[in-house]
């Protein structure tokens, strides 16, 4: 009785340590991007990114799985979170495309990093206060995906010119910046329930899906990133089309109907 009871608390530890160390991987993947920065080695440190995604996503997964959430855990993650997608994507693009510029590129890098910690905090207070099951504003994580794998686009395909880079990744920036401290709602995935009876075609369209970015990842990856940012502006777009939409045939259909006479 007494060996059960003493083994109980190891086992309650294991549980949390291994989200931990998931966050602990992706804290690790974020220092790696910085190195890798000033080592002027920007496609690594854009591959240590979407690492430090993976682990991002593996720990918050293995966390509800185990039902094994903690307040220090949310803590440790925002923090990891922070320096992975927030510290190490902002020295990327200044790097990579703004140093030339000066006090301009490094006040848009410091839009970046400071709005991505902005939107931490607010989602750690949100998540503290209600449950949502849609995300308020950009998520830190894609922003920094849509950068990641803008420097893998760009390395392989694209080329772009040194007039042509700083201006789009100053405009692409600040318009992340302004995504992720915006209301504009999200969709979250983490529990994500398919409707009876279309299991089948949700299977197949996640595997075509596997087999595009498999196929081309430097095209497909900056596709999916870049597509969901874009997607919370055009829902939000759409809603506001038909809701004038909706408001503009309920004021027609309130005026009173005149009656011809012959």
């Amino acid at each position: 009785m007494r060996t059960a009871l003493m083994k109980e608390p190891k086992r309650k530890r294991g549980i949390y340590l291994i989200p931990n160390l998931l966050t602990t991987g992706n804290l690790f993947s974020g220092l790696f991007s910085i190195l890798a920065v000033f080592n002027a080695n920007y496609v690594t440190a854009a591959i240590a990114i979407l690492v430090a995604l993976i682990f991002d996503m593996l720990d918050g997964k293995s966390a509800r799985l185990m039902n094994s959430t903690s307040q220090f855990g949310v803590e440790y993650d925002s923090l990891a979170d922070l320096v992975s997608f927030g510290v190490a994507p902002g020295l990327l693009i200044y790097s990579w495309a703004l140093s030339a510029h000066g006090m301009l590129g490094s006040a848009v890098m410091f839009s970046f990093v400071a709005c991505g910690a902005l939107r931490l905090a607010r989602y750690n207070a949100l998540a503290a206060t209600t449950e949502n099951k849609n995300f308020t504003g950009l998520p830190i994580p894609a922003a920094a995906g849509v950068i990641a794998t803008l420097v893998v686009f760009d390395h392989h395909i694209v080329r772009m010119g040194a007039e042509v880079k700083p201006l789009l990744i100053l405009i692409m920036t600040l318009t992340l910046a302004f995504l992720m401290v915006s209301t504009i709602k999200y969709r979250s995935f983490k529990d994500l329930k398919f409707r009876g009876g279309r299991h089948f075609n949700y299977l197949v369209w996640a595997i075509l899906s596997l087999m595009l970015i498999a196929a081309w990842p430097q095209v497909m990856l900056f596709v999916v990133f870049a597509g969901y940012a874009v997607s919370g502006v055009v829902e939000k777009g759409l809603s506001l089309l038909v809701k004038a939409v909706g408001n503009r045939r309920g004021a027609g259909s309130d005026q009173p109907v005149l009656e011809r006479k012959e």
